[in-house]
């Protein structure tokens, strides 16, 4: 399907950041390339200034979760008509709700749309499926001296030509200020990083660092494949040390296999904020992953033969330890893969 995405305006109350709102930067990208990433990585894949048939019309400076547009495209809609993607939820925090555009909703139907619409029961989001109808719509409201996209919509509403769909808590923000920029990021990097099948450790120590680590890294050029080589290097590095003996070596090799977990979580994020996923990169990240951790568990067994009593159980309890190691990567991909 197609899209056309609304880039005008100077964003005056984001002029410290950029000229143009469009190209404010957000986790180390323009906004208008994060949202039609967003969008491409939802199934739209050709971007117009003109259509002549059904599309999904976006803002330049809205960011969402990809999930609604995708959910949206599996909406009917009838030629003539227009489907707003609205959050019901208007005790949203990350809505300002002085600024917002508000919509007031009846059954399936818009009835009114607006930023001064007194009675409302929903926000627009800024994510539309269109026919050519829309056109129509806003020179009829242009011929009426309302020149606004809104004016459009009221006038579709009024023939009854204007339906809802409702995005179900699902993440959106309307970047029109520092304030809600800043806001963004820190919504971006707990949305998209937020992993569900996070352990204690990962959930409550490592994510906490890697997401800071990731935000110096997305500004940067550095890929997620490099990232994910950079663990891998880190995690021979700590093996060495273990190899090498000694209490101090010890001390070391356990704090770079610690280093090395934390970087492991950078990659993914990465690739989520940077858009960057794929499925080479989760094979390459898996892969290392699974040669780090013989490496650690070998350099540990090691250490523990050559440094305890009864060399031969920890030969044993290191051999269970690798072999646990390898089992359990394998059941952890097959339960991502299950949620």
């Amino acid at each position: 399907m197609k899209c056309l995405i609304i880039a005008s305006g100077q964003g005056t109350r984001l002029a410290s950041k950029t000229d143009l709102k469009p190209l404010a930067s957000l986790v180390g990208m323009p906004l208008i390339a994060r949202v039609i990433l967003s969008a491409k990585k939802a199934g739209l894949d050709d971007f117009y200034d003109a259509i002549k048939e059904n599309f999904v019309l976006l803002m330049s400076d809205h960011i969402f979760n990809e999930i609604i547009i995708k959910k949206l495209m599996a909406q009917e809609v009838e030629p003539g008509e227009v489907i707003l993607a609205v959050d019901k939820n208007i005790d949203n925090d990350l809505v300002d709700k002085h600024d917002a555009t508000k919509v007031l909703l009846d059954g399936d139907r818009i009835l009114d749309i607006g930023k001064e619409v007194e009675e409302y029961n929903a926000y627009d989001t800024g994510i539309f499926l269109c026919t050519p109808g829309l056109f129509d719509a806003l020179e009829e409201s242009t011929r009426q001296g309302d020149t606004s996209l809104s004016g459009g919509i009221r006038v579709l509403a009024k023939k009854g030509r204007a339906r809802f769909f409702d995005i179900d808590g699902n993440f959106w923000i309307d970047v029109d200020d520092e304030a809600r920029l800043e806001q963004a990021e820190r919504c971006l990097i707990g949305v998209l990083l937020n992993k569900t099948t996070d352990g204690f450790i990962s959930r409550y120590i490592n994510r906490p660092i890697s997401r800071q680590i990731t935000k110096l890294l997305v500004k940067t050029r550095i890929s997620p494949n490099f990232v994910s080589l950079s663990c891998f290097l880190v995690s021979i590095l700590g093996a060495g040390f273990l190899f090498l003996g000694g209490y101090i070596n010890l001390l070391i090799g356990v704090f770079l296999a610690q280093f090395s977990s934390i970087l492991d979580g950078c990659d993914g994020e990465l690739a989520r904020l940077k858009f960057m996923e794929s499925e080479f990169g989760g094979w390459f990240d898996s892969v290392l992953d699974r040669y780090a951790d013989a490496l650690l568990l070998l350099g540990l067994t090691f250490y523990s033969y050559n440094t305890y009593p009864h060399p031969k159980v920890w030969l044993m309890l290191g051999s269970l330890a690798i072999i646990g190691s390898l089992i359990n990567s394998y059941t952890a991909v097959r339960y991502d893969r299950f949620i």
